[in-house]
């Protein structure tokens, strides 16, 4: 593990966090180090959620490192940026079997909220501030901002954010559905635990093939997205999990998911 990323477990939740004070900034070597452990952890039985967290009180993660941009502009491109970075940490949270919880604090900017709407769920404390700040430096949300805001907020709103680059609060994010949940402060990580806690008491199999729907079919007919979901829903019926779960329902007892 990278010196920038910490991961503690409670029980079957892994609770990673991004440490870069003071802000978390998202260099090249921190994204590095942090797509390495989340190949880790998702490869680990042990581990059946991820909650995904900043450390501090000041922010989950403030943005991409600037620092970094006048190099990148030398460079003529985006090959070794933040961007980039961000793009295969998405690319492997979308791909993995275990789901992800964001524990969104104070700033979250930029490629902060880009990494946070690669999860799964985003739970935010009260005084957080969740924005894309970019144009405000002449450049563009180039992280997955422009693709994946847009299919949580709509296109309107994702304007709103993109083009006009202000920060809204917490209670604006969950009225927009850009967070699913809102709490104190304080009791932070221990929200996004729980949630997390609950995910990972179900099947492992059966949250594996629903993150697949979740990513391959928000972009397809309706008829098409049923017929695969129908297909789904056979996959997981004769899987062990599957034959588990209702074996245990119909004993009335709790059941033992193997992941299979």
């Amino acid at each position: 593990m990278g010196t920038f990323i910490s991961t503690e477990h409670e029980g079957a939740v892994a609770i990673v966090t991004i440490d870069n004070p003071p802000m978390n900034a998202l260099s090249t070597a921190l994204l590095a180090d942090l797509e390495a452990e989340l190949d880790r952890l998702d490869n680990e039985d042990s581990t059946r959620a991820i909650v995904l967290r900043g450390g501090g009180e000041r922010a989950f993660v403030a943005g991409a490192d600037i620092r970094e941009f006048p190099a990148l502009r030398e460079g003529g491109g985006s090959e070794g940026s933040s961007a980039r970075g961000i793009h295969a940490v998405g690319h492997r949270m979308d791909a993995a079997r275990t789901p992800f919880v964001a524990a969104i604090q104070g700033y979250c900017l930029g490629g902060g909220l880009e990494l946070a709407m690669c999860c799964d769920v985003r739970i935010c404390a009260d005084d957080a501030k969740l924005g894309q700040p970019e144009t405000k430096l002449g450049l563009i949300p180039g992280g997955g901002g422009t693709q994946r805001l847009p299919r949580l907020v709509g296109i309107g709103r994702a304007n709103l954010l993109n083009i006009g680059g202000e920060p809204i609060d917490a209670a604006t994010a969950y009225d927009w559905g850009l967070v699913e949940q809102v709490v104190p402060a304080a009791g932070l990580v221990a929200s996004a635990t729980a949630v997390a806690s609950t995910f990972a008491a179900r099947s492992p199999h059966a949250v594996a093939v629903l993150r697949e729907l979740a990513r391959t079919t928000r972009d397809l007919s309706l008829e098409e997205g049923l017929r695969r979901e129908a297909d789904a829903f056979r996959r997981c019926i004769v899987s062990d999990d599957g034959t588990e779960g209702v074996a245990a329902f119909l004993e009335k007892r709790e059941p033992i998911f193997t992941g299979r």
